[in-house]
């Protein structure tokens, strides 16, 4: 792409809820996540944004992961979130 080709949706997409979970780092529940994505950006189709959520573990296993059922969060908080010790 050059520079002048703006970013496809679902980039930008995935760009904001990597922004919202790195500003949570205890994560975000699926209702939450959805929400904010969806209220961050009013050119974000509300579908478009849920295929993102749906497909986010299985497009970036190596940056997020789930915790609990419908819990998202960032792998690198998995540790100090869960008080085990990364020296370990």
């Amino acid at each position: 792409m050059n520079n002048n080709t703006p970013l496809p949706v679902t980039h930008r997409i995935y760009a904001r809820i990597f922004e919202l979970l790195e500003t949570y780092p205890g994560g975000l529940h699926w209702s939450e996540l959805l929400l904010k994505t969806k209220g961050s950006d009013g050119s974000f189709h509300p579908k478009t944004v849920n295929g993102c959520i749906w497909k986010l573990i299985e497009k970036f296993p190596d940056k997020v992961y789930k915790p609990s059922k419908g819990l998202f969060q960032l792998v690198k908080y998995k540790a100090t979130i869960r008080g085990d010790d990364p020296t370990s």
